[in-house]
């Protein structure tokens, strides 16, 4: 094959010239196909022949048009991740939106800036890169990806300098239309990664985005996706569980405590040992009762409370038991009714809080 697409050799050069073979790779995991070869020296630089075409110019006006339209970008700023000369960032320009680049050449660099557009000269070389004037409400990269030694890395730091509700514009070249078409002629050194829709997707969503919407443009040889910054989960729900929770379980027990009666807990599984310690119950409780003989004669974590068989709520009763058993509270809850009579108070933990001695199944 021919050593790389740039590689145009002058006629003193041809008697040394060679081709090169291409060491075509599959993933058994992912399923991703790729070059097992090294990158092309320039890797870094997107050069683009095609973009003097009228029919793509006109084909990208009407793209990015409706992307900044459908998106909410219009007025913000977006990105374009090795933008060359600039071809396509004029194309942006026009679209409404604020339109940066960012190019590792020194030349094309120098030549997007005499003409009006703002580029950085830089490249993404690790997840933490800092991009100049970010962050950004947008971007794109096209027909760039395919081409760079570590696509994830380039994507995880794309996504570092986007708004919270940054979204993009992400496109390679169309490997199922290359593999129905059987375009041998397709693979190049330059391009280490082919990608299948499947493929891509599963790239962008490990990597830290949500995909909208992926289909073929350009007369199928393009899988064009659009996608969304994933969010953080908000987890803040969690704490005011935990407060609520730890508020309505101390309550109960202090209720006993204070006139100086017992209380204990049926339950030592993981959920009920975090409830414990992160309510800081253990002053009010006086034992852990769990079925499992191997918890027996052991203490729970952090709170530093006896784990005792069932038998002991007879030996050495208690007011009150408050049942923490997850999904086998229910069962508990029989045994307790069966086994210790209606005279000690249950309370049930349920997601949403106490039961307090209702009978098996029933919540408030």
């Amino acid at each position: 094959m021919p050593k790389a697409a740039q590689h145009l050799p002058r006629e003193e050069d041809l008697a040394a010239e060679r081709g090169v073979d291409l060491d075509v790779c599959q993933c058994a995991g992912c399923g991703l196909v790729q070059l097992g070869n090294e990158p092309v020296p320039y890797y870094r630089d997107v050069i683009r022949a095609a973009a003097v075409s009228p029919e793509m110019a006109d084909f990208r006006r009407r793209q990015f048009r409706a992307f900044v339209r459908n998106y909410g970008l219009v007025g913000r700023k977006v990105l374009e991740v090795g933008c060359g000369r600039g071809e396509f960032l004029a194309l942006l320009q026009t679209s409404g939106a604020k339109a940066f680049g960012l190019e590792h050449q020194a030349e094309a660099v120098t030549w997007c800036r005499r003409n009006g557009l703002k580029v950085s000269r830089g490249f993404v070389e690790r997840a933490d890169t800092a991009i100049p004037s970010g962050p950004y409400a947008g971007f794109m990269i096209l027909n760039f990806l395919e081409h760079l030694p570590e696509p994830g890395v380039v994507l995880r730091g794309i996504g570092a300098n986007l708004t919270a509700d940054g979204v993009g514009l992400v496109e390679v070249p169309n490997f199922d239309m290359i593999i129905s078409r059987r375009l041998y002629s397709e693979f190049i050194n330059d391009h280490l990664f082919y990608f299948t829709e499947e493929t891509l997707c599963r790239l962008l969503s490990i990597n830290g985005f949500e995909v909208i919407r992926c289909r073929t443009v350009w007369h199928n040889y393009i899988l064009s996706a659009v996608v969304r910054k994933r969010p953080r989960l908000d987890l803040r729900g969690f704490e005011k569980q935990r407060d609520r929770m730890s508020k309505e379980l101390r309550r109960f027990a202090k209720r006993f405590v204070d006139r100086g009666e017992k209380v204990a807990v049926w339950g030592a599984g993981h959920q009920a040992l975090a409830v414990l310690a992160l309510a800081k119950m253990a002053p009010l409780i006086s034992y852990v009762v769990d079925s499992a003989e191997f918890k027996q004669g052991r203490y729970t974590p952090a709170s530093h409370l006896r784990i005792v068989p069932p038998r002991t709520l007879a030996t050495e009763p208690v007011a009150a038991v408050i049942v923490m058993a997850a999904s086998y509270s229910d069962e508990v809850l029989r045994i307790i009714q069966k086994d210790f009579g209606p005279g000690m108070t249950v309370a049930v933990l349920r997601e949403d809080g106490l039961d307090v001695n209702l009978a098996p199944g029933t919540s408030k």
